[in-house]
């Protein structure tokens, strides 16, 4: 497997995130190679930490704004970039890319840092990968956040808005991360924010892992992980775990689906559900500190 890794300065004095990076290898899938993957950890060690996973095309750096808050609170925040993204190396090949990879490479991740207590909050395809996680190892988690997020099987139709990006993610010759960030966003991201989104990906050759996800969400039912997902479904539907909805008002892929979780998980029964108003598909970017006290009050309550 061939990859490449995104040289350290395209990371310098990057806006509003000090943060260090902390790294694992996880196997490659492929041989006895290994891939570095990267994270953040912030904040007291012996505090009960709370796992914030990315989707596409971001990386760790969309959690900023709430690291800070929760930090602030006492919380411990540890941010992953997917393999692919960020900071975490980046198979150059699409095929090289798949969904089961992906959750063989978090539960490689999950068991080297080995966190317990966990507080998952997950948004995009951090809820198609932390959703499992949950799932597949309940007794490392003690509460769940849902933010825009789903676990689709394929059973049913993602809709028109998906297809367009699946369609525009293949065809488009310039897959400019920043600007889809942005494009995903209510407000009007400044230039330097635009930048740090694009500085994990100095040239196309890194942006197979970004460019082949839309084509990972199992969108059939044949779709190669759609039993893995109804699996994973049925157990999401007998957990009684605390569980929590808070998505935006104006995501046009994943608005009301956070109904459809408040009703199927049981451990979703009572509690505080909110919605974050005025923020997009990227609400960590919109409305970030909003949802960071959501998620305080949520692990406070």
């Amino acid at each position: 497997m061939d990859y490449v890794r995104t040289p350290d300065e395209r990371f310098a004095n990057l806006p509003e995130f000090p943060y260090e990076p902390h790294y694992v290898e996880v196997p490659s899938g492929d041989g006895d190679q290994r891939l570095r993957m990267a994270y953040i950890d912030e904040g007291p060690r012996d505090a009960a930490p709370i796992l914030m996973l990315h989707g596409e095309p971001s990386w760790s750096f969309l959690y900023r704004k709430m690291i800070r808050v929760l930090v602030g609170h006492g919380h411990r925040c540890v941010a992953p970039d997917l393999i692919g993204f960020g900071r975490s190396d980046k198979p150059t090949q699409r095929a090289d890319y798949s969904y089961a990879r992906h959750m063989a490479w978090m539960r490689s991740w999950l068991e080297a840092v080995d966190l317990q207590r966990i507080t998952l909050v997950c948004q995009d395809w951090g809820g198609l990968l932390g959703l499992r996680l949950l799932v597949e190892q309940p007794e490392r988690f003690a509460r769940c956040v849902a933010a825009n997020t789903m676990l689709p099987t394929g059973d049913v139709d993602p809709g028109p808005a998906f297809a367009a990006w699946k369609n525009f993610s293949q065809n488009t010759p310039d897959f400019a991360v920043g600007s889809i960030v942005n494009g995903g966003c209510t407000t009007d991201l400044s230039a330097e924010i635009v930048a740090a989104y694009d500085a994990p990906f100095p040239d196309d050759s890194f942006k197979a892992g970004a460019r082949v996800f839309p084509l990972l969400v199992p969108a059939t039912p044949d779709d190669p992980e759609a039993p893995a997902n109804r699996e994973a479904l049925q157990k999401l539907m007998a957990l009684e775990l605390p569980f929590l909805t808070a998505f935006s008002d104006q995501d046009p892929i994943m608005r009301g689906l956070d109904k459809v979780l408040q009703q199927i998980v049981p451990g979703a029964k009572g509690q505080p559900h909110t919605t974050i108003e005025g923020g997009g598909h990227f609400l960590q970017e919109d409305c970030g500190p909003a949802l960071a006290e959501v998620v305080h009050g949520f692990v406070a309550g």
